[in-house]
Protein backbone atom coordinates (compact mmCIF):
# COMPACT_ATOMS: atom_id res chain seq x y z
CA UNK A 1 0.00 0.00 0.00
CA UNK A 2 1.21 3.54 -0.34
CA UNK A 3 1.05 6.02 1.53
CA UNK A 4 0.96 10.22 2.05
CA UNK A 5 3.55 12.34 3.57
CA UNK A 6 0.44 12.55 6.59
CA UNK A 7 0.47 8.50 7.44
CA UNK A 8 2.58 8.79 10.63
CA UNK A 9 0.71 11.70 11.82
CA UNK A 10 -2.74 9.46 11.56
CA UNK A 11 -1.08 6.38 13.25
CA UNK A 12 0.41 8.18 15.63
CA UNK A 13 -3.32 9.89 16.55
CA UNK A 14 -4.11 6.16 16.94
CA UNK A 15 -6.66 6.18 13.74
CA UNK A 16 -8.53 3.56 12.83
CA UNK A 17 -6.40 2.71 9.27
CA UNK A 18 -7.34 0.80 6.21
CA UNK A 19 -6.47 0.26 2.36
CA UNK A 20 -8.45 2.81 0.16
CA UNK A 21 -7.46 3.53 -3.64
CA UNK A 22 -4.46 1.67 -2.80
CA UNK A 23 -3.28 3.96 0.09
CA UNK A 24 -3.04 3.25 3.93
CA UNK A 25 -5.91 5.43 4.81
CA UNK A 26 -7.46 6.86 8.43
CA UNK A 27 -11.01 5.93 8.12
CA UNK A 28 -11.93 7.49 11.83
CA UNK A 29 -10.24 8.94 14.71
CA UNK A 30 -12.73 9.45 17.62
CA UNK A 31 -15.99 8.13 15.41
CA UNK A 32 -17.73 8.87 12.98
CA UNK A 33 -20.68 10.50 14.62
CA UNK A 34 -17.98 12.77 16.73
CA UNK A 35 -15.82 13.84 13.82
CA UNK A 36 -18.72 14.50 11.60
CA UNK A 37 -20.34 16.86 14.24
CA UNK A 38 -17.03 18.79 14.73
CA UNK A 39 -17.21 19.21 10.36
CA UNK A 40 -20.46 20.62 10.88
CA UNK A 41 -20.02 22.85 13.64
CA UNK A 42 -16.50 23.29 13.91
CA UNK A 43 -13.20 22.67 12.14
CA UNK A 44 -11.71 19.41 11.10
CA UNK A 45 -8.75 18.51 8.71
CA UNK A 46 -8.87 15.65 6.24
CA UNK A 47 -5.96 14.31 4.02
CA UNK A 48 -6.99 13.76 0.76
CA UNK A 49 -3.27 13.76 -0.16
CA UNK A 50 -4.30 10.46 -2.28
CA UNK A 51 -6.46 12.42 -4.90
CA UNK A 52 -4.52 12.85 -8.13
CA UNK A 53 -3.60 15.93 -10.11
CA UNK A 54 -3.07 15.90 -13.68
CA UNK A 55 -1.51 18.93 -15.70
CA UNK A 56 -2.86 20.04 -18.55
CA UNK A 57 -0.74 22.80 -20.64
CA UNK A 58 -0.06 24.29 -23.96
CA UNK A 59 -1.58 26.69 -26.76
CA UNK A 60 -4.35 23.72 -27.41
CA UNK A 61 -5.16 23.07 -23.60
CA UNK A 62 -8.40 24.68 -23.62
CA UNK A 63 -9.37 22.49 -27.62
CA UNK A 64 -8.41 19.69 -25.71
CA UNK A 65 -10.13 20.05 -22.08
CA UNK A 66 -13.50 21.19 -24.11
CA UNK A 67 -13.29 18.06 -26.06
CA UNK A 68 -12.78 15.61 -23.14
CA UNK A 69 -15.20 16.96 -20.31
CA UNK A 70 -18.69 17.71 -19.98
CA UNK A 71 -18.82 21.58 -18.98
CA UNK A 72 -17.75 24.53 -20.70
CA UNK A 73 -13.94 25.03 -20.03
CA UNK A 74 -13.69 27.89 -22.04
CA UNK A 75 -15.94 30.02 -19.48
CA UNK A 76 -13.06 29.90 -16.91
CA UNK A 77 -11.22 32.55 -16.08
CA UNK A 78 -7.95 32.55 -13.77
CA UNK A 79 -8.69 31.75 -10.20
CA UNK A 80 -11.89 29.63 -11.20
CA UNK A 81 -12.55 25.77 -10.67
CA UNK A 82 -15.02 24.01 -12.06
CA UNK A 83 -16.47 21.01 -11.57
CA UNK A 84 -16.73 18.72 -14.76
CA UNK A 85 -16.70 15.18 -15.90
CA UNK A 86 -14.89 13.11 -18.72
CA UNK A 87 -17.60 11.30 -20.64
CA UNK A 88 -16.18 8.05 -21.90
CA UNK A 89 -17.47 7.32 -25.38
CA UNK A 90 -20.53 5.00 -24.54
CA UNK A 91 -22.56 7.17 -22.65
CA UNK A 92 -20.85 6.63 -18.96
CA UNK A 93 -18.50 8.52 -17.14
CA UNK A 94 -14.59 7.95 -16.18
CA UNK A 95 -14.55 9.95 -13.43
CA UNK A 96 -15.68 13.22 -12.35
CA UNK A 97 -13.06 15.64 -11.73
CA UNK A 98 -12.39 19.40 -10.51
CA UNK A 99 -10.51 21.93 -13.62
CA UNK A 100 -8.45 24.70 -12.11
CA UNK A 101 -7.34 26.99 -14.83
CA UNK A 102 -4.12 28.70 -13.69
CA UNK A 103 -3.83 30.69 -16.90
CA UNK A 104 -4.97 30.40 -20.53
CA UNK A 105 -2.59 28.06 -21.51
CA UNK A 106 -2.48 26.01 -17.89
CA UNK A 107 -4.96 23.90 -16.45
CA UNK A 108 -4.82 21.30 -13.37
CA UNK A 109 -6.95 18.30 -13.10
CA UNK A 110 -7.90 16.99 -9.97
CA UNK A 111 -9.38 13.47 -9.91
CA UNK A 112 -10.60 10.50 -7.95
CA UNK A 113 -7.90 8.72 -6.01
CA UNK A 114 -9.33 5.03 -7.18
CA UNK A 115 -9.45 6.50 -10.71
CA UNK A 116 -5.95 8.07 -11.43
CA UNK A 117 -4.55 5.60 -13.27
CA UNK A 118 -7.41 5.13 -15.64
CA UNK A 119 -7.83 9.28 -16.15
CA UNK A 120 -4.14 9.26 -16.96
CA UNK A 121 -4.70 6.74 -19.53
CA UNK A 122 -7.28 8.02 -20.82
CA UNK A 123 -6.15 11.20 -21.46
CA UNK A 124 -3.12 10.59 -22.48
CA UNK A 125 -5.12 8.85 -25.59
CA UNK A 126 -7.42 11.43 -26.44
CA UNK A 127 -4.43 13.49 -25.99
CA UNK A 128 -3.08 11.49 -29.07
CA UNK A 129 -5.39 13.69 -31.39
CA UNK A 130 -4.41 17.09 -30.04
CA UNK A 131 -0.71 16.59 -30.72
CA UNK A 132 -0.26 16.09 -26.37
CA UNK A 133 2.57 14.51 -25.02
CA UNK A 134 2.46 12.55 -21.91
CA UNK A 135 5.56 14.25 -20.37
CA UNK A 136 5.75 17.10 -21.91
CA UNK A 137 1.91 18.67 -22.64
CA UNK A 138 0.30 16.38 -20.12
CA UNK A 139 1.95 15.84 -16.68
CA UNK A 140 0.88 12.90 -14.04
CA UNK A 141 2.01 15.17 -10.58
CA UNK A 142 -0.34 12.50 -8.44
CA UNK A 143 2.96 11.17 -6.49
CA UNK A 144 4.74 14.77 -6.11
CA UNK A 145 1.82 16.62 -4.30
CA UNK A 146 -0.16 16.15 -0.78
CA UNK A 147 -3.73 17.38 -0.07
CA UNK A 148 -5.55 18.83 3.06
CA UNK A 149 -9.02 19.51 3.26
CA UNK A 150 -9.55 21.82 6.48
CA UNK A 151 -13.59 22.22 6.36
CA UNK A 152 -16.08 23.07 9.06
CA UNK A 153 -17.58 26.76 9.49
CA UNK A 154 -14.28 28.53 11.51
CA UNK A 155 -12.03 26.60 8.79
CA UNK A 156 -11.14 29.75 6.83
CA UNK A 157 -10.13 32.09 9.93
CA UNK A 158 -8.14 28.79 11.08
CA UNK A 159 -6.40 28.86 7.30
CA UNK A 160 -6.01 32.94 7.32
CA UNK A 161 -3.53 32.71 10.37
CA UNK A 162 -1.24 30.47 8.18
CA UNK A 163 -1.40 33.38 5.29
CA UNK A 164 0.23 36.72 5.17
CA UNK A 165 -2.89 37.50 2.51
CA UNK A 166 -6.29 37.81 2.82
CA UNK A 167 -7.96 34.40 1.94
CA UNK A 168 -10.96 34.29 4.70
CA UNK A 169 -13.51 35.76 2.30
CA UNK A 170 -12.84 33.83 -0.82
CA UNK A 171 -15.51 33.30 -2.98
CA UNK A 172 -16.82 29.22 -3.79
CA UNK A 173 -15.06 27.49 -6.15
CA UNK A 174 -12.36 29.62 -6.52
CA UNK A 175 -8.40 29.38 -5.78
CA UNK A 176 -5.38 31.51 -5.40
CA UNK A 177 -1.59 30.82 -5.78
CA UNK A 178 -0.57 32.07 -2.42
CA UNK A 179 1.94 31.94 0.70
CA UNK A 180 0.85 29.53 3.07
CA UNK A 181 2.97 28.58 6.78
CA UNK A 182 5.87 30.39 4.85
CA UNK A 183 5.34 27.64 1.93
CA UNK A 184 5.71 29.63 -0.97
CA UNK A 185 3.24 29.07 -4.31
CA UNK A 186 0.94 26.63 -2.35
CA UNK A 187 -2.57 26.46 -3.96
CA UNK A 188 -5.66 27.50 -1.83
CA UNK A 189 -9.16 26.08 -3.45
CA UNK A 190 -12.56 26.87 -2.00
CA UNK A 191 -14.26 24.00 -3.65
CA UNK A 192 -15.48 20.89 -0.47
CA UNK A 193 -17.09 17.43 -0.36
CA UNK A 194 -18.66 18.31 2.84
CA UNK A 195 -21.32 21.63 2.39
CA UNK A 196 -19.57 23.23 5.65
CA UNK A 197 -17.52 25.37 4.43
CA UNK A 198 -14.15 25.37 4.37
CA UNK A 199 -11.13 24.70 1.78
CA UNK A 200 -8.61 22.18 0.26
CA UNK A 201 -4.47 23.23 0.41
CA UNK A 202 -2.09 21.95 -1.90
CA UNK A 203 1.97 21.89 -1.56
CA UNK A 204 4.58 19.40 -2.81
CA UNK A 205 5.49 16.59 -0.67
CA UNK A 206 8.35 17.65 0.93
CA UNK A 207 6.25 20.64 2.55
CA UNK A 208 3.97 18.53 3.86
CA UNK A 209 5.70 18.71 7.52
CA UNK A 210 5.93 22.39 7.88
CA UNK A 211 1.98 22.48 6.70
CA UNK A 212 0.88 19.96 8.99
CA UNK A 213 2.67 21.75 11.77
CA UNK A 214 1.97 25.25 11.37
CA UNK A 215 -2.02 24.06 10.63
CA UNK A 216 -2.09 22.51 14.38
CA UNK A 217 -0.73 25.51 15.80
CA UNK A 218 -3.07 27.81 14.11
CA UNK A 219 -6.19 25.39 14.89
CA UNK A 220 -5.57 25.23 18.70
CA UNK A 221 -7.70 27.75 19.56
CA UNK A 222 -10.92 26.60 17.10
CA UNK A 223 -10.39 23.14 18.59
CA UNK A 224 -9.09 21.40 15.27
CA UNK A 225 -9.88 17.66 15.06
CA UNK A 226 -8.69 15.34 12.67
CA UNK A 227 -11.49 13.48 10.46
CA UNK A 228 -11.50 10.53 8.54
CA UNK A 229 -13.11 8.70 5.83
CA UNK A 230 -15.88 7.64 7.44
CA UNK A 231 -17.12 10.77 8.47
CA UNK A 232 -16.21 12.30 4.76
CA UNK A 233 -18.44 9.88 3.59
CA UNK A 234 -21.81 10.72 5.59
CA UNK A 235 -20.96 14.72 5.34
CA UNK A 236 -20.95 14.46 1.57
CA UNK A 237 -23.83 12.18 1.24
CA UNK A 238 -25.97 14.38 3.39
CA UNK A 239 -25.25 17.20 1.01
CA UNK A 240 -26.48 14.99 -1.95
CA UNK A 241 -22.78 14.72 -3.53
CA UNK A 242 -21.68 12.17 -5.98
CA UNK A 243 -19.41 9.61 -4.81
CA UNK A 244 -17.51 7.93 -8.26
CA UNK A 245 -18.07 3.98 -7.82
CA UNK A 246 -21.58 4.47 -6.06
CA UNK A 247 -23.59 7.02 -7.54
CA UNK A 248 -21.65 7.69 -11.18
CA UNK A 249 -19.44 5.00 -12.79
CA UNK A 250 -18.62 3.73 -16.52
CA UNK A 251 -22.32 2.30 -16.80
CA UNK A 252 -24.60 5.84 -15.62
CA UNK A 253 -24.45 9.12 -18.10
CA UNK A 254 -23.92 12.47 -16.42
CA UNK A 255 -28.01 12.93 -17.43
CA UNK A 256 -29.29 9.80 -15.47
CA UNK A 257 -27.20 11.00 -12.57
CA UNK A 258 -28.57 14.56 -12.73
CA UNK A 259 -25.26 15.93 -13.65
CA UNK A 260 -27.40 17.96 -16.59
CA UNK A 261 -25.95 21.31 -15.43
CA UNK A 262 -22.08 19.98 -15.70
CA UNK A 263 -23.17 18.91 -19.54
CA UNK A 264 -22.96 22.17 -21.51
CA UNK A 265 -23.64 22.02 -25.21
CA UNK A 266 -22.38 25.12 -25.90
CA UNK A 267 -21.92 26.13 -29.97
CA UNK A 268 -18.79 24.71 -30.95
CA UNK A 269 -17.78 22.38 -28.21
CA UNK A 270 -17.69 18.86 -29.43
CA UNK A 271 -16.97 16.56 -26.53
CA UNK A 272 -16.85 13.04 -26.61
CA UNK A 273 -20.58 11.58 -26.51
CA UNK A 274 -22.14 15.24 -27.21
CA UNK A 275 -24.81 13.34 -29.07
CA UNK A 276 -25.82 10.42 -27.09
CA UNK A 277 -25.81 12.65 -23.92
CA UNK A 278 -27.97 15.80 -25.94
CA UNK A 279 -30.55 12.56 -27.33
CA UNK A 280 -30.73 11.69 -23.44
CA UNK A 281 -31.09 15.58 -22.58
CA UNK A 282 -34.36 15.92 -25.09
CA UNK A 283 -35.79 12.40 -24.76
CA UNK A 284 -35.38 11.33 -21.38
CA UNK A 285 -33.61 8.89 -18.99
CA UNK A 286 -35.77 5.35 -18.24
CA UNK A 287 -33.65 5.46 -15.03
CA UNK A 288 -32.75 8.60 -12.64
CA UNK A 289 -30.30 9.10 -10.03
CA UNK A 290 -32.49 10.13 -6.87
CA UNK A 291 -32.33 11.23 -3.02
CA UNK A 292 -34.48 9.37 -0.70
CA UNK A 293 -35.40 9.46 3.17
CA UNK A 294 -36.64 6.71 5.24
CA UNK A 295 -39.98 7.14 6.76
CA UNK A 296 -39.85 4.51 8.48
CA UNK A 297 -37.14 3.20 11.01
CA UNK A 298 -34.31 1.60 8.68
CA UNK A 299 -30.78 1.96 7.21
CA UNK A 300 -30.50 2.12 3.37
CA UNK A 301 -27.00 0.11 2.22
CA UNK A 302 -25.19 0.36 -0.59
CA UNK A 303 -27.35 -2.26 -3.11
CA UNK A 304 -29.90 -2.75 -1.45
CA UNK A 305 -33.08 -3.17 -3.86
CA UNK A 306 -35.18 -0.77 -4.28
CA UNK A 307 -38.72 -1.36 -4.42
CA UNK A 308 -42.35 0.18 -5.09
CA UNK A 309 -45.34 -0.35 -3.11
CA UNK A 310 -46.04 -3.39 -4.14
CA UNK A 311 -42.68 -4.92 -4.03
CA UNK A 312 -41.49 -4.41 -7.63
CA UNK A 313 -38.23 -3.25 -7.95
CA UNK A 314 -37.43 -0.37 -9.24
CA UNK A 315 -33.68 0.56 -8.94
CA UNK A 316 -31.24 0.04 -6.30
CA UNK A 317 -29.17 1.87 -3.90
CA UNK A 318 -25.83 3.33 -4.37
CA UNK A 319 -25.53 5.64 -0.99
CA UNK A 320 -26.98 5.11 2.33
CA UNK A 321 -26.40 6.00 5.66
CA UNK A 322 -28.15 6.87 8.94
CA UNK A 323 -27.68 11.04 9.16
CA UNK A 324 -25.44 11.57 12.18
CA UNK A 325 -27.49 15.48 11.52
CA UNK A 326 -31.11 13.98 10.84
CA UNK A 327 -30.85 11.09 12.69
CA UNK A 328 -32.74 9.21 10.54
CA UNK A 329 -31.77 6.92 6.93
CA UNK A 330 -31.35 9.04 4.04
CA UNK A 331 -29.47 7.45 0.45
CA UNK A 332 -29.61 8.01 -3.26
CA UNK A 333 -30.31 5.35 -5.38
CA UNK A 334 -31.34 4.94 -9.35
CA UNK A 335 -34.81 4.23 -10.04
CA UNK A 336 -37.10 4.24 -12.89
CA UNK A 337 -38.00 7.65 -14.08
CA UNK A 338 -42.19 7.19 -13.42
CA UNK A 339 -40.72 6.71 -9.52
CA UNK A 340 -38.11 9.71 -9.91
CA UNK A 341 -40.01 12.80 -8.67
CA UNK A 342 -40.09 14.32 -5.45
CA UNK A 343 -42.64 13.09 -3.20
CA UNK A 344 -43.01 9.61 -4.88
CA UNK A 345 -43.62 6.70 -2.26
CA UNK A 346 -41.06 4.26 -2.40
CA UNK A 347 -39.47 1.09 -0.72
CA UNK A 348 -35.87 -0.10 0.30
CA UNK A 349 -35.78 -4.07 0.52
CA UNK A 350 -34.30 -4.79 3.82
CA UNK A 351 -33.61 -8.33 4.95
CA UNK A 352 -36.68 -9.32 2.80
CA UNK A 353 -38.66 -6.69 4.20
CA UNK A 354 -40.03 -3.38 2.44
CA UNK A 355 -39.00 -0.35 4.20
CA UNK A 356 -41.07 3.03 3.41
CA UNK A 357 -38.78 5.51 2.08
CA UNK A 358 -40.32 9.00 -0.03
CA UNK A 359 -37.87 10.46 -2.84
CA UNK A 360 -36.91 14.18 -1.50
CA UNK A 361 -34.93 16.88 -3.36
CA UNK A 362 -31.00 16.60 -2.07
CA UNK A 363 -29.40 18.17 -0.16
CA UNK A 364 -30.78 16.65 3.14
CA UNK A 365 -29.44 19.22 5.46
Amino acid sequence: MKITPFTKYHIAAGAKMAEFAGYNMPIEFSGINDEHATVRNGVGVFDVSHMGEIWVKGPKALSFLQHITSNDVSKLFDGKVQYSCLPNGKGGIVDDILVYRIDEVTYLLVVNAANIDKDWAHICEQGKAFGMEAGKELYNASDEICQLAIQGPTAMKLVQKMCPEAVEDMAYYTFCKTEIAGIKDAILSITGYTGAGGCEIYVANEDADKLWEAMWKAGEEFGLKNIGLGARDTLRLEKGFCLYGNDIDDTTSPIEAGLGWITKFAEGKDFIDREVLAKQKAEGVERKLVAFKMTERGIPRHGYELADTEGNVIGVVTSGTMSPTLREGIGMGYVKAAHAAVGSPITVVIRGKLIKAEVVKAPFV
